[in-house]
């Protein structure tokens, strides 16, 4: 009975990520590609945000203390 539970959630999770998927194929335009195009492209967008998301972890602590120290709300 549990292992039935778990496999209908494990489905009803992969077509939600499926139909999400779609979505973005489909505004992105990229349906209109080529599947080593598509990969090329996901790929960069990938990259990019994983930079940004790192430089926004490693460069927004000073920053946000520089900009306390400025207005004095950090000795």
């Amino acid at each position: 009975m549990v292992k039935v539970i778990i496999t209908m959630a494990l489905g009803d999770c992969w077509k939600s990520l499926s139909w999400f998927y779609y979505q973005y194929i489909l505004v992105t335009a990229l349906y209109m590609l080529e599947p080593w195009e598509r990969t090329v492209f996901n790929s960069l967008l990938i990259s990019v945000a994983g930079m940004a998301v790192y430089t926004g972890y490693v460069f927004m602590p000073q920053h946000i203390m520089a900009i306390l120290h400025y207005f004095e709300v950090v000795q």
